[in-house]
């Protein structure tokens, strides 16, 4: 399985340029979750829970670092690796490591328990949210579904493969599209880093990363 992004459909994987077999074509993909995904979902969301309830604020900042690589591995399981490697390097490692320097420059107050009580009417709200979003589950493509957006428009893929180097010269067309295509996005990504970056030297008392 060698060169460029690809799309796996069964057990076949297929290039981003290749026409689509009339047998996919015909026979939409069913999302499925697999063991791994369960697990995955399932220790996001008790990560959550627990970083949301816990009293001690270091625990909650431990339970919030494993919560972003739970994320992180969740990203690498549905094929993103750039969004999994800036949630485990800005949320899990930049941010942890922040918010550790803070509490140790400031008080840490201690609790006799360990978490705090459910606020119903919040609790409630959340549920309720929870299950607006579950109703738009049916109406997203299964991964590597021929209906999927990206498939359903060929056109406006092969745009970008084709195009990108010429448009960019950028050899590698994700790197492209973010810097480029769409910078006004990443630009307030980067902003957000480089504010993160600014409180991290105000927190050390230094004006420079060494």
């Amino acid at each position: 399985m060698t060169g460029g992004p690809f799309l796996a459909i069964g057990s076949a994987p297929l290039a981003i340029g290749a026409s689509l077999p009339s047998t996919a074509l015909a026979t939409p993909a069913v999302a499925q979750i697999t063991a791994i995904e369960a697990s995955l979902l399932a220790f996001v969301v008790l990560t959550a829970l627990a970083t949301a309830l816990a009293r001690d604020v270091l625990a909650a900042v431990i339970v919030f670092g494993a919560y972003s690589l739970g994320m992180a591995a969740l990203y690498t399981f549905y094929r993103a690796p750039d969004v999994a490697l800036t949630e485990a390097a800005i949320s899990a490692g930049v941010t942890t490591v922040l918010l550790l320097l803070t509490l140790a420059k400031t008080t840490r107050i201690d609790h006799e328990a360990a978490f705090e009580s459910v606020n119903l009417p919040a609790a409630g709200a959340a549920g309720f949210l929870f299950a607006g979003l579950l109703l738009t589950m049916g109406d997203i493509p299964a991964v590597g579904s021929p209906d999927a957006p990206v498939w359903s428009n060929p056109d406006v893929s092969q745009w970008y493969l084709a195009e990108t180097y010429a448009q960019t010269h950028v050899e590698n067309t994700v790197m492209a599209v973010l810097a480029a295509f769409r910078g006004f996005d990443t630009f307030g990504e980067a902003v957000v880093v480089f504010a993160g970056g600014i409180a991290a030297l105000i927190v050390l008392h230094r004006e420079v990363f060494a």
